[in-house]
């Protein structure tokens, strides 16, 4: 190393013009290494902070990978390979930055640590000492000019004072002097050790860096991994490139095939297009003659569209469309009308319902179709499932109110009861998706059924016996469960319902969210607008329908017959839940020996309108099924440990055990004293504990597992207590002989 430049400390107390002006040359260089250090530690400062937001950044995109497979993407299945691929490259990037915070901390300790012990310990060391040195200097030089000024006549006391004052002024400018001057040629020494160890460090931490990035990142399966990725993501470029070419070609011809839709109005040179004529369904959008404010009237532009018999409108905020005429109406007429002076107008007239909706086109040619596409749906006689054009016509009309349809009575035989607010519609609207769990010729049940009103339907001579129409298949006679007021989960929520309606399934969002539409659409085609107000209580012990005016119980459902409940992902305030209904029937091929009923249960889906968020009465029935479901385990649990003594059937099914097995041969292996009591305890125990394993709960708890028809019992529990079972089906009559002796 070469000489280092350094103050002659032994010239400290002369002082002289050379010393001084030295002194200044070192002074100058210390101000400048203090300006070059600042700079390089904002310098280090900014590589570290970038490093800590690299890290975090890092973390940030790992976690928002992962958070792709919690969204719920319309167009995306939730089991998707985007899914699963995203997923792994979180991982990938939660190794690297566990790297990057790695190298973060070691830009701390070793580029960080030395630069701010060299600023805070070295250079500001020199600062303070620069002020010292200036003050010692000044207080020496002062009392050195007192001493000096002291006359020939004062006597010798003042002289001794004012030659100590000067003793200690210069001892202390002799010290401060020598601890400057030593510390200026420290400074030489340590300007080459601390300027070059932060960059040392950051050198040594960014290798320590990359060789851990090899090991984790430059491995086998990740390049593997990578590899295939890229194959993947090279084959959707290239199917891209050819769909976007084949888009490119499909918009070309497209625009060239609506060359003639641009103009509202076809001009002059434009070949003539004649309407279609022969059209049974028509959509598109119209003018629609609104009501007269003052002086002038309103047209609003809306969506138009035949469906079935009808001719429906909707705008583009609602969810729904809307009945605008029955075109199954006796009297129908539809022609073009002059309305306002405006252009190409026609008009539909119901001379029953003494209607009239005054429609616009944009030109003669949609009016003309528009025109033929209606009167060629009213000359067939409308549409309704099931029926031909020639028996519609013999219906009499009828009037229609807000909560009545005029396809209330169906092939199904449904009766709907004078001064009732019942109404059963059959559907005939298919969502995709749907038709395999729908039942379309069902009917929908649109209001609800009190306890007082149930008895006072009004049966047709050719109904046969009378049906209830309560949608939930209960009577009124109900017994209510006075433990829902000391339930341990319950809360209540105000809700409106909207319809009912049979479905094939127990389970499926798409089963729910269809029915839903096929509800809201039946309510918009047969302007049905009434809705049945009432408090759902949702608790541990089951689901209630109060009526709010008079705190009725309308439904009461137990929770093991509620199988699925989901809300609508476009409209948080609708939901629906799917419950099993038990009708007793007896089919020949199912009805035994003995002439036993057979339970056949049914699935019906019951769709809510909620004031609150349907996503909280979900929650609500989630919860309370876990509760529920808990509280029962306990419950088996501890009838399996308690000791009290066993009710009397429990006996009689016991004596009728060692009745049984003592009447088998020996030969068989079985003796007559080899079951006794507590062995028919704990095959008793052995049951209750394989079906409280059976409980027919998912393991998510989201819904309860129901099936078409019962499960049988498990074909391994073959012990006697089944044998027991059997026998006791086929002697029923003994065992109540047995029981009042018992």
């Amino acid at each position: 190393m070469p000489d280092v430049e350094h103050l002659h400390i032994e010239d400290a107390l002369e002082d002289s013009p050379q010393t001084r002006h030295l002194l200044t040359v070192f002074e100058k260089d210390a101000m400048l290494l203090k300006k070059f250090t600042q700079n390089m530690h904002n310098c280090c400062q900014r590589i570290m902070s970038a490093q800590n937001e690299l890290c975090a950044a890092t973390q940030s995109l790992a976690q928002h990978l992962r958070s792709f497979g919690v969204q719920k993407f319309p167009l995306e299945s939730e089991d998707s390979v985007l899914s699963s691929t995203l997923l792994q490259f979180s991982t990938f990037l939660d190794d690297i930055s566990s790297v990057q915070q790695v190298l973060a901390q070691q830009f701390s300790e070793t580029m960080m640590y030395p630069l701010n012990k060299f600023l805070q310990a070295d250079i500001e060391e020199i600062s303070t000492m620069y002020e010292m040195f200036k003050i010692a200097t000044n207080e020496h030089e002062q009392s050195l000019a007192k001493y000096m000024k002291q006359p020939m006549k004062k006597d010798d006391k003042s002289r001794v004072e004012v030659n100590e004052e000067l003793y200690a002024n210069r001892k202390k400018f002799h010290q401060t002097a020598l601890h400057y001057y030593s510390s200026l040629n420290a400074l030489q020494y340590k300007r080459k050790c601390f300027l070059l160890e932060p960059v040392m460090g950051y050198l040594h931490a960014q290798r320590a860096c990359f060789q851990m990035g090899q090991d984790i990142i430059l491995r086998a399966d990740v390049e593997e991994f990578l590899g295939n990725i890229g194959s993947s993501v090279q084959g959707v470029h290239s199917d891209l490139a050819k769909e976007t070419q084949k888009t490119v070609e499909l918009i070309e011809n497209i625009e060239k095939q609506s060359q003639h839709m641009y103009h509202a109005e076809p001009p002059a040179d434009m070949p003539f297009i004649p309407p279609n004529t022969n059209l049974t369904q028509k959509a598109g959008y119209l003018f629609c003659r609104g009501k007269q404010v003052l002086l002038t009237t309103r047209w609003d532009r809306m969506y138009f569209f035949t469906q079935g018999g009808n001719l429906m409108s909707q705008t583009k905020e609602e969810f729904a469309g809307s009945l605008v005429m029955d075109l199954n109406e006796e009297g129908v007429l539809v022609e073009s009308c002059v309305a306002d002076e405006r252009r190409h107008t026609f008009q539909l007239v119901a001379p029953i319902s003494k209607k009239t909706v005054v429609l616009q086109a944009e030109n003669y040619r949609e009016r003309d179709e528009w025109i033929a596409t209606l009167n060629n749906i009213i000359r067939d006689g409308g549409y309704m499932k099931g029926k031909p054009a020639s028996a519609k016509k013999k219906e009499p009309p009828r009037k229609l109110s807000n909560s009545q349809s005029s396809d209330s009575t169906s092939g199904t035989g449904a009766q709907t009861p004078v001064g009732s607010n019942q109404v059963s519609v059959p559907t005939s609207i298919s969502a995709p998706g749907a038709a395999d769990t729908l039942i379309l010729d069902t009917p929908i049940q649109f209001d609800l059924v009190t306890p007082g009103e149930e008895n006072r339907a009004i049966t047709s001579p050719q109904s046969g016996p009378p049906k209830r129409l309560n949608p939930f298949d209960q009577s009124s006679a109900i017994v209510l469960n006075p433990a829902f007021d000391n339930a341990a989960f319950s809360e209540t929520f105000s809700t409106r319902f909207l319809g009912s309606m049979e479905v094939k399934g127990d389970r499926g969002e798409q089963l729910v969210h269809s029915t839903i539409r096929q509800i809201m659409a039946a309510r918009a085609i047969h302007n049905i607008f009434k809705m049945t107000e009432s408090l759902m209580v949702v608790s541990s012990e089951g689901m209630r329908l109060i009526d709010p005016s008079n705190n009725v119980i309308r439904v009461e459902f137990a929770l093991q017959d509620i199988s699925f409940w989901s809300a609508h992902p476009d409209n948080n305030r609708l939901f629906g839940f799917i419950t099993r209904n038990r009708v007793m029937t007896n089919p020949p091929e199912t009805k035994s020996a003995e002439g036993d009923k057979n339970p056949v249960p049914t699935f019906a889906c019951h769709v809510f309108e909620s004031n609150t968020t349907a996503e909280d009465i979900c929650q609500a029935i989630s919860t309370a099924t876990k509760v529920a479901y808990q509280a029962l385990m306990e419950k088996r649990k501890g009838v399996t440990t308690t000791t009290t003594p066993k009710p009397k059937a429990v006996i009689n099914e016991k004596n009728l055990l060692l009745k049984n097995i003592q009447s088998l041969p020996e030969d068989c292996g079985v003796k007559n004293n080899k079951y006794g009591i507590d062995e028919v305890d704990s095959i008793q125990d052995t049951l209750d504990d394989d079906l409280s394993a059976r409980l027919p709960l998912s393991p998510d708890g989201k819904f309860l597992i129901l099936t078409a028809i019962d499960e049988p019992p498990s074909p391994t529990l073959t012990s006697p207590v089944s044998s027991l079972k059997q026998s006791e089906d086929s002697t029923g009559a003994e065992a109540e002989e047995s029981e009042s002796e018992a």
